[in-house]
C-alpha cells in the first residue's frame, strides 16, 4: 500500500478526476453558449439504438455533467470519500475501482434503457395494428410530462373522426417520433463511480458516522448506503414521467463496486 495518510489532503487520482469534471464541465458551457456543437450529446452516453451512439461514449459520459449542482454534489462526494479510499487502497486500485464501477453503471444503465426501449417499440406495434386516439393518449401520458397544446389538439381531433387516415398517419409519426427523441437523450455524470464510491466506503467503514444535512441525528455509513440503494432501486422501478436521473446507472456502480470488492476480499481478511 503507499504511503498516503488517512482523512489528509487530496489524493493525487482523485484531484485529476476532479480537475478534469471541472475543466469538462465549463469547456462545455462555453462551447454550447457559442456555438452549435452539442458536447453533451457528442459525448454523452447514448443508447446502441440511437443514431448519435458511439462506443468511445461508455468513458466520455463519466466527465460530463447537466449543470453546476450535478457537478459539485458529485465532486464534493468524490473528495470526501474518493480520497479516503486511494489513500487506503493507493492510486493503481482505487481509478481501476473508479473506471470499473462507471462502466458497471454505463452497462446496466444502458440494459434498462434497451428494456424501456423495447417495451415502447411493442406498444408501438401494438398501435399499428389497433390505431386508436386512447392508445396514443395512454403512450403521451407515460412518456411525456408536459405534452404541447398541439399534441392534444392531434389527439382531440382524431377523437371526433376515428377513422380518418391523415390522423392515424400523424399518429403513427408522433409515436415514433416519442420513441426516436427518447432513445436520443444522452446520460452523463460521474454518478454511477460515485455511488460506487459511496458503497465501498460504507464497507470499508460501516460504523463510521454521517451527518446529513436533513437529519438531525447522524447515519451509520453501512445504513447510510443500503438506505440510499433501496430508495434509488424503488425510484428506478417506478419510471415517474419527467425523471430525468440515471437510477439504474446509481445501482450498476453499487452492483459492481460490491462484487468487484468482494472478489478482492475472497482469499483475505482484509481487501486493501
Amino acid at each position: 500500500m503507499n504511503n498516503y495518510r488517512p482523512y489528509s489532503g487530496i489524493t493525487p487520482a482523485v484531484k485529476v478526476l476532479i480537475l478534469l469534471n471541472v475543466v469538462m464541465y465549463f469547456l462545455t458551457v462555453f462551447i454550447e453558449q457559442r456555438t452549435d456543437i452539442r458536447l453533451s450529446n457528442i459525448l454523452g452516453l447514448h443508447l446502441p439504438q440511437s443514431e448519435f451512439w458511439a462506443p468511445y461514449q461508455y468513458i466520455t459520459h463519466l466527465f460530463m455533467h447537466g449543470n453546476f449542482g450535478h457537478l459539485f454534489f458529485n465532486m464534493f462526494a468524490l473528495f470526501m470519500f474518493g480520497r479516503i479510499l486511494e489513500s487506503v487502497w493507493g492510486t493503481r486500485r482505487f481509478v481501476f475501482y473508479y473506471f470499473v464501477t462507471g462502466l458497471g453503471a454505463a452497462a446496466l444503465n444502458s440494459f434498462a434503457g434497451w428494456w424501456e426501449y423495447h417495451k415502447m417499440y411493442e406498444q408501438f406495434l401494438a398501435f399499428q395494428n389497433t390505431p386508436q386516439p386512447e392508445l396514443l393518449a395512454e403512450f403521451i401520458r407515460a412518456h411525456i410530462s408536459h405534452p404541447a397544446s398541439w399534441v392534444w389538439e392531434l389527439i382531440d381531433n382524431w377523437t371526433s373522426q376515428p377513422d380518418s387516415i391523415q390522423y392515424i398517419r400523424a399518429g403513427e409519426e408522433l409515436f415514433q417520433r416519442v420513441i426516436t427523441e427518447t432513445v436520443n437523450i444522452p446520460t452523463i455524470g460521474a454518478s454511477g463511480a460515485i455511488f460506487g464510491i459511496l458503497l465501498a466506503f460504507g464497507m470499508l467503514f460501516p460504523n463510521t458516522e454521517l451527518y446529513l444535512m436533513f437529519l438531525p441525528i447522524p447515519v451509520k455509513a453501512k445504513y447510510f448506503v443500503v438506505g440510499y440503494g433501496v430508495i434509488e432501486f424503488f425510484l428506478g422501478i417506478q419510471n415517474s414521467v419527467g425523471d430525468n436521473v440515471a437510477h439504474f446507472a446509481h445501482l450498476g456502480g453499487m452492483l459492481f463496486g460490491f462484487f468487484l470488492i468482494r472478489y478482492w476480499n475472497k482469499n483475505r481478511k482484509k481487501f486493501y
